[in-house]
């Protein structure tokens, strides 16, 4: 994938600052650093969205997101921390190949997520709930 910038960094055709390599995934500093030591983990294997990743693969990069976020809070004495994953363009993936943010956080911090928080009635969860069981039964 030569137009891949995650690959081209593996490849080490780019720079990057490593922080967590293992045999299937890599975390390395984004160069957007909202608060510092926003991390990206990201499979050294050319996978498009979560909608591709195997179960073996899925598995091991949130292994690896956990030690990462693990060693994210320790060395930043963040208050908490974001994890933020986007899939397709209305989804506002950036990059096409799958990787998960590692965003620590602080109380008054300039970072904003925006939706609804409306509760929907019971009555249409239980239909979404049904609908979604379904398929995954499958």
């Amino acid at each position: 994938m030569g137009d891949c910038v995650f690959c081209r960094i593996l490849s080490g055709e780019l720079p990057a600052h490593f922080v967590y390599k293992d045999d299937l995934v890599v975390g390395f500093l984004s160069l957007e650093q909202p608060n510092p030591y926003k991390v990206l983990v990201v499979p050294r294997e050319h996978v498009e969205t979560i909608y591709d990743l195997t179960d073996e693969l899925a598995g091991a990069i949130f292994q690896a997101t956990a030690k990462v976020a693990r060693g994210v809070r320790d060395v930043s004495k963040c208050e908490g921390l974001n994890l933020v994953q986007s899939n397709g363009k209305a989804g506002l993936q950036d990059v096409f190949h799958f990787h998960l943010h590692v965003l620590p956080r602080y109380s008054g911090d300039s970072i904003v997520f925006d939706w609804d928080n409306t509760p929907v009635p019971q009555e249409k969860l239980s239909q979404i709930a049904h609908k979604l069981r379904s398929q995954l039964e499958t």
